[in-house]
């Protein structure tokens, strides 16, 4: 992303942007092994080309991964590449279901600093 539409949201190039929620819920008395997981994988994940935005987020439910990506491609990249399946696969056991994915599309409204993620 350029510089200049990295602080506007309502750039083209950032509408353009691949958008998606993660949801991940630990099972009972797991969620602290998730989260290291986590934690360990997203730097990795950080240097992953297209990756605009990797953030972790929890709450007393479990955790939420906000993803921004450059191009479907990249977001075909992580899903098949290294990281995401190594991640994938040492919390399998530790999760009351699979990871849900929902890809987003910007519905931008209102202030330009505040309309769109």
């Amino acid at each position: 992303m350029s510089r200049a539409c990295s602080a506007d949201p309502f750039c083209e190039e950032t509408l353009l942007s691949i958008l998606i929620v993660a949801t991940i819920s630990p099972k009972p008395g797991r969620a602290d092994a998730v989260r290291e997981a986590f934690t360990a994988a997203i730097p990795k994940v950080h240097e992953e080309p297209g990756c605009e935005l990797y953030a972790l987020h929890e709450d007393g439910y479990g955790f939420v991964v906000i993803e921004r990506w450059a191009t479907q491609e990249d977001v075909k990249a992580h899903g098949a590449g290294e990281t995401f399946n190594q991640f994938s696969k040492s919390v399998k056991e530790d999760l009351t279901e699979p990871i849900g994915i929902r890809l987003l599309s910007a519905v931008p409204a209102g202030d330009q600093a505040k309309g769109a993620v």
